[in-house]
């Protein structure tokens, strides 16, 4: 129970990393809040999670929904011990074809939805607590088609650092994780038939050294340990796991 007692709020927390988050917090002992755009999904979530957890609609593009976010938790938690700013998206972005609603879609959900998220939330913050993002090995390496994802990537590495120094004072402790390919509902939101969108995970799959995508619990681990006081001296860091990709 390396989280019994503390609160938890996850963006993003309704499917695929977020979602296996979430359910490791709760078994981990936390009291846990998720956020997700798709309503139609939430009966199922709260079957997943239990009657405990607080699932709250909100897109982290919309300021007043971020503050909203904010007073729910706030009235239902008091404080917050752990934030992880989960909610993203991945799609391509190619330089010749990409038009201005795709990049405001990528950068507005990849960093400013990030910056206002923890902006809404740092002061719910109890000092000493852990914030954990998530970047991608695609801040580390060139990829054709995918310069807004990983531009974005990149600059939410920066604000771990950043926001480390600033948040010092109070000791809250800001890392971030580095997913490699994951397989989860993501894939398809690049659109495709499901023959389409299972030949592109698997092309992925081929480039990975240990020879598959990762699964969301490998993820919701290393999120844990930034979460706990298993790594109470760690700040400022990334954590990379992705198979290899962006090393070998």
């Amino acid at each position: 129970m390396k989280l019994q007692g503390k609160t938890a709020l996850i963006t993003g927390g309704t499917s695929g990393i977020g979602l296996a988050t979430a359910k490791l917090f709760i078994n981990e002992g936390a009291r846990v809040a998720v956020t997700g755009r798709d309503e139609s999904r939430f009966a199922e979530v709260r079957n997943q999670l239990g009657s405990e957890a607080l699932i709250i609609p909100a897109d982290v593009r919309s300021t007043p929904d971020l503050q909203r976010l904010a007073h729910e938790v706030e009235s239902a938690f008091g404080d917050l011990n752990i934030f992880f700013a989960n909610a993203g998206i991945a799609l391509p972005s190619p330089l010749a074809s990409t038009d201005e609603s795709r990049y405001d879609e990528v950068i507005d959900t990849n960093i400013k939805g990030v910056f206002f998220s923890m902006q809404a939330v740092a002061p719910l913050l109890a000092d000493g607590g852990s914030v954990i993002l998530v970047t991608s090995f695609l801040n580390r390496v060139g990829r054709d088609g995918l310069s807004l994802l990983s531009a974005s990537k990149a600059a939410v590495r920066s604000l771990a650092r950043t926001w480390s120094r600033e948040l010092l004072p109070r000791r809250i402790r800001v890392n971030a994780v580095s997913p490699g390919a994951i397989d989860t509902p993501l894939h398809a939101r690049s659109g495709g038939t499901p023959e389409q969108i299972q030949a592109r995970k698997s092309e992925i799959a081929s480039r990975v050294p240990i020879g598959r995508l990762g699964r969301a619990n490998e993820i919701a681990q290393a999120v844990l340990y930034l979460a706990s006081d298993d790594s109470r001296y760690v700040i400022g860091t990334e954590l990379v796991i992705d198979g290899g990709i962006s090393q070998l």
